[in-house]
């Protein structure tokens, strides 16, 4: 494969390249650290943590914005809760940093980002947190501003993160307009790959994954309905869940794609072109995986 040749991602691409059979416990899929969420944002986690859940993913924590921490274990008594300071306006506080840290000791893959709200607030949390990370991450939404600031603050990594972003998230990371992002979303996510040393995902219309040494897949699955609040989260969700149970980087980037995109057209035909929910998608990916032998 040269940088020029993209892999167009098919069931057939998937098929030759299985996902690790899933361990036959908790402790042996993983555990995921999902941070993220406001006081006025906190279904974002959730669907984040029950996406990771459905994609394979063991045990889940979610830290979120402590005023939202007591409704978030209701709705997802699957996983651990863990309350964050908070600021006045319900923004989790930079005083969070040490707690997440300390709660990511140990865990296969942290989750950064869903429903984080407030650009230099998630800066500010993100720059207390991620140098200091030795696992697997995922940059989401608004951590992304993280990556915008930092280029190089992904280095200590090894190589060991997934960016899943959007064209306006990734335009801001390579400071070029939108709309040329948008036109060739593959070549901005070559360029951000190798900018930053990580994957990188870039949603939209057509997906387009990225690895630093120049491989490239598009993904061309999904539909206008998967234009809807909350979508995103749910496919930085199935990234992390297929990281939990011990995929590579570039291959839980490409199926979390793939497996997002093919919900929302299963989603469609069920549904609706559009209409359908965000928290629907993640209830599609078992019998995905199943039938595309993951």
């Amino acid at each position: 494969m040269t940088a020029n040749e993209p892999v167009l991602v098919t069931s057939g691409t998937l098929h030759d390249w299985p996902l690790p059979e899933p361990g036959s416990d908790k402790e042996a899929r993983g555990r995921v650290v999902v941070v993220g969420g406001s006081r006025g944002t906190p279904g974002a986690v959730l669907l984040a943590g029950e996406a990771a859940l459905r994609a394979g993913g063991g045990k889940l924590q979610l830290a979120t914005a402590e005023s939202a921490c007591t409704a978030i274990a209701v709705a997802v008594p699957e996983s651990m809760v863990i309350p964050l300071p908070e600021t006045s306006e319900g923004c989790i506080g930079t005083a969070a940093a040490d707690l997440v840290v300390e709660e990511a000791e140990g865990a296969d893959v942290v989750l950064l980002g869903p429903g984080l709200v407030g650009v230099d607030d998630s800066l500010a949390l993100i720059e207390g947190i991620l140098p200091r990370l030795d696992t697997t991450v995922v940059i989401d939404a608004l951590a992304s501003a993280y990556v915008t600031a930092h280029p190089d603050g992904l280095r200590h990594l090894g190589g060991r993160c997934v960016l899943t972003v959007n064209p306006t998230e990734l335009a801001r990371i390579l400071d070029r307009d939108e709309d040329e992002v948008s036109g060739d979303p593959l070549e901005a996510a070559r360029d951000t790959a190798e900018l930053v040393q990580a994957v990188v995902l870039c949603g939209g219309s057509e997906k387009a994954v990225a690895t630093p040494d120049g491989a490239a897949w598009l993904v061309q699955v999904g539909g206008p309905g998967l234009g809807v609040s909350g979508s995103g989260d749910t496919q930085s969700g199935i990234v992390a869940g297929l990281l939990a149970r011990g995929a590579e980087p570039a291959q839980a980037a490409v199926w979390g794609a793939f497996l997002h995109g093919r919900a929302g057209e299963q989603l469609a035909v069920s549904v609706g072109a559009v209409g359908f929910l965000a928290r629907e998608i993640p209830g599609r990916v078992p019998g995905l995986l199943a039938e595309l032998g993951g």
